[in-house]
Order: structure tokens, then sequence, then C-alpha cells
């Protein structure tokens, strides 16, 4: 794997992150869930958070899989989505 193609992948998996955590709503507000409520209920720092979903680090599969576990996707689910589409997306979202 190139570089470039490292880095559309981790562009990529930080905007499915991103996208699939807006879809978890919180009870008591009635919003998505924060970066703040999923580092919580993850045990990882907002950070952290932060920087996967920008697409800055590369994350170890215990993270994706403590993600998935609070975002109530399977691996397989998670990994169900275009690379090339968002990767465009992440970078709307980015710029």
């Amino acid at each position: 794997m190139t570089e470039s193609e490292l880095i559309k992948s981790q562009s990529a998996i930080g905007y499915r992150i991103f996208e699939l955590r807006k879809k978890i709503i919180n009870t008591n507000t009635d919003n998505p869930i924060s970066q703040e409520e999923l580092s919580l209920r993850t045990g990882l720092t907002k950070k952290t958070i932060g920087e996967l979903e920008r697409g800055n680090t590369n994350p170890e599969l215990k993270t994706l899989i403590i993600i998935c576990k609070e975002l109530s996707v399977t691996l397989r689910e998670f990994f169900d989505f275009d690379i090339d589409e968002y990767f465009n997306l992440s970078q709307l979202r980015n710029s």
C-alpha cells in the first residue's frame, strides 16, 4: 500500500466513524452523540476520536472494535463503504 493509499483509507475510515456517530442519538438531548460522549463511552480520549475522524491516525483493531461496539455495528458493517466516496466526503467535510 502506498502512502497516498494509506492516507486515503485513514480519511475514509475517519469519515465512517463520523457518519456512524451522527446516527447515534443521545436520549437526553435528542441530538447525535458528540466526540466527547463517544470518548466517555469508549474510554478513548476526545483527542483520539477527533484525530480518527479527521483521518490523522491509523486506528488499531482493538480501537475499532471498541468504537464499533458503541456505535452498534459489526466490523463487517463498519467496513461496508466505498473508500473513494468516503474519502471525497471527508475532504468536503474538512474543507
